[in-house]
């Protein structure tokens, strides 16, 4: 069976994606699933390339039990179109982002996280980075109930 594999992309890699990536790896280690779905993280803008995620989505992560530590940002190229199933945007302005480096014919890979959580009636993680900590605690818990909201997905698609 072909492994499933996901790309997270915010704008800079550093707060949303890499949470996400984190959060869903686990989970997907949590459910014995990792022989079967990869998962990878990006962002549209190349500001932070090679850096590790925001000390306060890392923070919030720990407080949780996950550990983005060992995450570094990147910036999303159209290449990637080819090595992932789903690219998850966090939002409509990083959607777009993609959509312009698509390649044509593969714009059905775009999803956005947060329709895989209809229960927090919106569309869009918010970006923390200019806010406080209750942003980070926010969009982690979105991030959170999208990502099982994804792995069901992911599940009933692939390995029904």
């Amino acid at each position: 069976m072909k492994k499933v594999r996901i790309l997270f992309v915010c704008m800079g890699n550093i707060c949303r994606s890499p949470t996400a990536h984190g959060v869903f790896e686990a989970l997907v280690e949590r459910e014995n699933l990792n022989t079967m779905i990869h998962v990878d993280s990006a962002g549209t803008h190349a500001y932070h390339v090679g850096e590790p995620p925001d000390k306060r989505a890392q923070e919030t992560a720990r407080k949780k039990g996950f550990d983005l530590s060992g995450l570094r940002a990147r910036q999303a190229v159209a290449r990637d179109f080819h090595e992932f199933d789903l690219v998850v945007a966090m939002d409509q302005d990083n959607y777009h982002s993609l959509y312009a480096i698509c390649p044509e014919g593969m714009e059905e890979q775009i999803h956005l996280l947060m329709d895989y959580a209809p229960e927090f009636k919106t569309r869009e993680v918010p970006d923390p980075y200019y806010g406080g900590t209750a942003g980070f605690e926010r969009v982690f818990d979105m991030v959170e109930a999208a990502a099982s909201g994804l792995l069901e997905e992911i599940r009933r698609r692939h390995f029904a």
